[in-house]
């Protein structure tokens, strides 16, 4: 059985899609980004996830992810406040983004990992769209504060990459990676 190191909505929606499992918060400590490169910090996470709900489950897969938007270089996670959110959508109006998920597969001592990237277009936005959206509370628990699956949607003009990876769960990698640990056949 599959053990998920997450309590997320949405990645529980999506790993739905391609197997059962147990979902079981982690208590890993998330750390702020600081001057690391997008694939190292996501990995970092992921990998600290996964290990720490693995000491509960030692002979059990277990699956850490963590999702990072990135623009000009820079991470950003989720806001701390509406006021951050609205100051990230600024900054992504009208801007191409990237969007990192580091995927951390952990049995024992054996960890397998993958980093999944994906390009992000979105349309100029107006201040109004911005702060009606940030005022309906869904950026807020969102890294760069938005969900391309919710109210964001009509922000993006193209997308070049696994739109699940943006959501928080590139499945199609995820599936190849469960296939050759052999948790789905």
């Amino acid at each position: 059985m599959l053990i998920l190191a997450s309590e997320s909505p949405r990645r529980k929606a999506l790993l739905t899609q391609l197997t059962t499992y147990i979902a079981t918060a982690s208590t890993y400590e998330e750390t702020a980004p600081k001057k690391e490169k997008p694939k190292r910090f996501v990995l970092k996470q992921a990998c600290g996830k996964a290990c720490e709900v693995a000491k509960t489950y030692p002979d059990q897969w277990v699956l850490g992810a963590d999702t990072v938007v990135v623009l000009d270089g820079k991470i950003l996670g989720k806001p701390k406040d509406a006021a951050q959110a609205v100051k990230m959508l600024k900054a992504l109006s009208g801007r191409q983004h990237s969007v990192y998920t580091g995927l951390a597969l952990v049995c024992g001592k054996t960890v397998k990992t993958k980093v999944v990237k994906t390009d992000v277009w979105f349309r100029k936005l107006t201040v109004k769209e911005i702060t009606g959206y940030v005022e309906s509370g869904e950026p807020l628990d969102k890294a760069g504060a938005y969900g391309i699956q919710g109210g964001a949607a009509s922000f993006v003009t193209k997308l070049n990459g696994s739109y699940t990876n943006v959501v928080g769960l590139p499945l199609a990698q995820l599936q190849t990676m469960l296939k050759k640990a052999k948790v789905l056949l």
